[in-house]
């Protein structure tokens, strides 16, 4: 007797290789490291860039289920909160200076001007900062990911 559940017991399907001809030779690997952070911060799968990396906000999907690959290796950990930090402090910082020296606003004007702007800016990198580095992680083979290069065509020899 079948269950509702059964697909949850089954397991994943294993990544398929890429082969120049085979099936799976028409996944487009990214060309470069940055090819495949860029496809990280749009939230996409840094191996094929068709499906979409998070199944939540900061939650990556276990399996691509357009290549296969497998993303439950990804550690990326504490690592995109300070990302995160770093990038909206290096935002900020030019704004408060030139919001203090240019302007004869109040603290609380101030306070209410910097906070919520930084608070946004810090949520708001937050998942970009983590497809990023498990696009990273990936393209390096770092924990548990197989390194892949896209294979270079030989031309053929037209003389």
């Amino acid at each position: 007797m079948h269950s509702p559940f059964d697909k949850l017991r089954e397991k994943p399907k294993p990544m398929p290789a890429y082969e120049p001809g085979s099936v799976t030779g028409s996944i487009a690997l990214p060309a470069s490291g940055w090819a495949a952070i860029m496809r990280g911060l749009l939230g996409r799968c840094a191996r094929c860039g068709e499906a979409r990396l998070f199944m939540r906000f900061l939650k990556p999907i276990p399996h691509c289920p357009h290549c296969g690959q497998d993303w439950t290796h990804q550690q990326a950990d504490d690592f995109p909160a300070y990302v995160s930090i770093f990038v909206t402090g290096h935002l900020m910082a030019p704004l408060i200076i030139a919001l203090t020296r240019s302007s004869s606003l109040s603290a609380a004007a101030l306070l209410a001007i910097v906070l919520p702007l930084a608070m946004v800016l810090m949520i708001g990198l937050l998942q970009p900062a983590k497809g990023a580095i498990i696009a990273l992680q990936w393209w390096f083979g770092m924990h548990g990911f197989r390194k892949e290069r896209p294979e270079l065509i030989p031309e053929a020899d037209e003389s």
